[in-house]
């Protein structure tokens, strides 16, 4: 298994690539997916949750795709997938809190990746709050779909705001009080065969991409 760096790097190219193939260019946009189902199977993701995560996001996708017309929704729609099938095969199988490791060998301004880290870990403490809410409410007999639904939407949607804020203010404490300066305490470089194999499949992701512009 690659190291947090060789992965981020290595969907983020696939991602990029894909992003910028031309319209229509389906035969290119299966080779990606060929590659996107490659690296999920090597990460060796779980296909249920990596499933219900792309589903849901495919569903919020198709309300806005679906608008352009039927030819231009549907290459969107599925190089949505390519590009979500890949960038979720990597989240879910990173460590856990290892996310900023990941995030400090990328050559972005340091605010921007520290704000990524931080939305990152509220998003963390958001579902666990959720979780434990959804445990509670059934426990108190609110079974099924329908009353979980209703009963957030009536009293919960704002105690889960609450309780999270709250959380997350007491852990981003925590990490002042551990010595937290604004940087991440590690420094994990490419070595010299990951950056081959980067450059390697950034020269791929070009010539794909390119040859869909030919």
């Amino acid at each position: 298994m690659p190291n947090l760096n060789l992965r981020l790097h290595i969907s983020l190219v696939i991602v990029i690539g894909c992003a910028f193939l031309k319209q229509n260019s389906w035969h290119i946009l299966s080779v990606y997916g060929a590659i996107a189902i490659f690296w999920a199977i090597f990460l060796h993701v779980k296909i249920s949750k990596l499933a219900a995560l792309i589903g849901t996001e495919l569903l919020f996708l198709s309300f806005v795709a679906l608008p352009l017309g039927w030819e231009r929704a549907s290459f969107l729609l599925v190089r949505s997938l390519v590009c979500l099938l890949t960038m979720n095969s990597f989240l879910l199988t990173l460590p856990p809190h290892s996310f900023g490791i990941a995030l400090k060998s990328l050559p972005l301004p340091n605010a921007f990746k520290q704000n990524l880290l931080l939305a990152g870990q509220y998003l963390e403490i958001l579902l666990d709050e959720v979780q434990r809410m959804q445990r509670s409410a059934q426990l108190r007999g609110l079974n099924g779909t329908v009353n979980w639904f209703r009963y957030v939407s009536a009293s919960m949607i704002g105690a889960l705001y609450i309780r999270s804020l709250e959380r997350a203010e007491r852990v981003y404490a925590a990490m002042i009080v551990r010595g937290y300066t604004g940087e991440m305490p590690v420094d994990m470089e490419l070595r010299p065969q990951e950056m081959f194999l980067t450059a390697a499949i950034i020269g791929l992701a070009v010539s794909l991409t390119v040859a869909s512009w030919i």
